[in-house]
């Protein structure tokens, strides 16, 4: 289930023979971006589900966090990744919901409902704290097994000159990402009270 692979196979994704044995594997999918994204939409959501008030500084970075990261995945697997993605069994489902549907039900979401007026650049750069530690576990846990979740942050192929200036275009790709969520949000927010104002006249 959950993109999980047969116990014959001791190789089944890019982490190699690090997956081998149940808390092996359990760490390997835990290790994957994709996972850590979808799985903070979920927390993000349930959360205003429960409470659509809810409003904090750390809120409103960790709701920001969830809707980049989840953008950034899959922006990036099926632009990059989805070409070499070879899927077996449930992970055919799995990914298209990981990869595909999540990330457009995500951004329609937060287009339609919002919450609107929550960016700030103090906002924008804690909304990269989530992200990071994410790149801190992947490369401390890659420089003992020697195995990485993803190509751009392969140091044991490519070295961290390579890795960093890989991260480093990443992380100016998600401020732009946040540059336009915000000139966006402003956008929405701009008809929204043209609208009202016209309606109250």
């Amino acid at each position: 289930m959950l993109g999980t692979y047969s116990s014959l196979n001791t190789n089944p994704t890019s982490l190699g023979y690090a997956g081998q044995g149940m808390i092996g594997r359990v760490l390997d999918f835990f290790t994957y971006f994709t996972i850590w994204s979808n799985i903070l939409v979920a927390i993000v959501m349930a959360m205003l589900f429960v409470r659509p008030d809810r409003d904090s500084f750390w809120f409103r970075a960790v709701r920001l966090s969830a809707l980049l990261m989840i953008v950034v995945t899959g922006i990036i697997y099926n632009a990059i990744l989805a070409a070499s993605a070879q899927l077996q069994g449930l992970e055919v489902i799995t990914n298209l919901f990981q990869h595909i549907l999540t990330p457009i039900v995500s951004l329609l979401v937060w287009l339609v409902a919002g919450p609107r007026g929550w960016f700030s650049w103090r906002i924008i750069l804690a909304s990269l704290i989530i992200p990071i530690v994410w790149l801190v576990f992947a490369l401390i846990r890659g420089a003992f097994i020697g195995a990485y979740p993803y190509g751009f942050v392969d140091v044991a192929t490519y070295g961290y000159a390579t890795v960093l200036t890989n991260v480093a275009g990443i992380v100016v790709f998600a401020l732009v990402l946040c540059m336009i969520f915000w000139g966006i949000d402003w956008l929405i927010r701009r008809v929204t009270s043209g609208k009202r104002a016209t309606a109250s006249a």
